[in-house]
């Protein structure tokens, strides 16, 4: 008989992913993520460096690599592990915490 299960309270801290904040923890060559066929590309955050080469940003985790869609929040856990969040998904999961 399966049981049913509510998430534990976690407090994290959360930033929306902007460019030059040094959220991600490296780029892949937008080709090489279309090649490999690793994940749906809608919506997917990319940038063209100066030589014209289209990059996107990603995290790593124990979970493997995650890349980071247009809109998305980075969470930090109290650990340093690092997910990624949609903004559609965010405020569903997450309420803000008075300090």
């Amino acid at each position: 008989m399966q049981k049913k299960y509510e998430r534990a309270s976690l407090i994290v801290t959360a930033e929306q992913y902007e460019l030059d904040k040094g959220l991600e923890d490296g780029f892949e060559l937008y080709t090489k993520v279309i090649t490999n066929g690793w994940i749906s590309t809608d919506g997917l955050f990319k940038l063209t460096r100066p030589d014209g080469s289209v990059v996107c940003p990603f995290i790593q985790n124990r979970r493997g690599v995650i890349f980071i869609r247009e809109g998305d929040y980075i969470i930090t856990e109290n650990d340093h592990e690092r997910h990624v969040c949609g903004a559609d998904k965010f405020f569903k999961r997450f309420t803000p915490v008075e300090d």
